[in-house]
């Protein structure tokens, strides 16, 4: 299993709209970036992420799985763009803000520190289990 963060705006997806499409979950469109891209298509129906709000907030508040694979973006007829479908999990009993992840050394080499503007990143084991720790939260 990998383990990824998924980045949005709360004002135009939030977590509340991504647990009201239930188990069915919701395509992870209009990504505009190769890399993120790439990302996706290296995703594995089963892998888990984070979802992060970004703008004010700047926090992971929860936890979705990828339910279906990369396959075409609906958004666009270019070919060139693909999404993966995420759903779900739980809530993050206690959300953990960009700042708490900056001030523990153990994840200064985090892509959500280093390349924080990547909407779709990777994320290690070892940085999962932190960041849930940090937030009470089970990684499982």
């Amino acid at each position: 299993m990998a383990y990824w963060l998924f980045k949005s705006e709360p004002s135009v997806w939030g977590w509340n709209d991504q647990v009201t499409k239930g188990d069915v979950g919701e395509e992870w469109d209009g990504v505009r970036n190769y890399q993120a891209r790439n990302f996706m298509r290296d995703m594995a129906v089963g892998d888990l992420g984070f979802f992060y709000h970004s703008q004010k907030e700047k926090a992971v508040v929860g936890i979705v799985r990828v339910c279906a694979a990369a396959h075409p973006d609906s958004t666009t007829d270019d070919p060139r763009w693909e999404c993966v479908d995420i759903s779900a999990v739980r809530p993050f009993t206690v959300p953990v803000t960009l700042e708490m992840v900056k001030a523990d050394e153990r994840l200064a080499d985090m892509a959500l520190v280093r390349s924080s503007r990547l909407s779709v990143q990777p994320v290690t084991e070892t940085e999962w289990e932190i960041v849930c720790g940090m937030g009470n939260t089970d990684p499982e």
